[in-house]
């Protein structure tokens, strides 16, 4: 068992799940993101993994540019990304995005591309 103190960002609030979790050196073999900005326009740059990447929407709106594909997605959807695919997400607000992020793979390996 992991305690959220060992994975949350501190400053996300009491309420919020926001933080890190790399599976692999607890004998996992995926990684977890998750996200929470209130931020319209918040999320990552343009990167990409050698594994595949899923999203599963929470709360909120954002979207998703995989590939030469733009996906708009909303809460209860999930997105997948393949693997050495380029992508980014932005929050379309309004409010928060909250999202949990899959990588398949005990440690995040990422590219950054911008």
């Amino acid at each position: 068992m992991i305690d959220k103190a060992a994975w949350a960002d501190a400053t996300a609030g009491i309420g919020n799940w926001r933080g890190e979790f790399e599976g692999g050196a607890h004998g996992a073999g995926i990684s977890v993101i998750f996200v929470f900005t209130e931020k319209i326009g918040g999320g990552p740059h343009l990167h990409q993994h050698p594994y595949p990447e899923t999203f599963i929407i929470r709360n909120g709106h954002v979207r998703f540019t995989v590939g030469n594909e733009t996906i708009e997605a909303s809460g209860g959807q999930i997105v997948v990304c393949p693997p050495n695919v380029p992508h980014k997400f932005e929050n379309l607000g309004p409010g928060p995005l909250e999202q949990i992020d899959i990588h398949e793979a005990g440690a995040f390996e990422t590219l950054w591309l911008e």
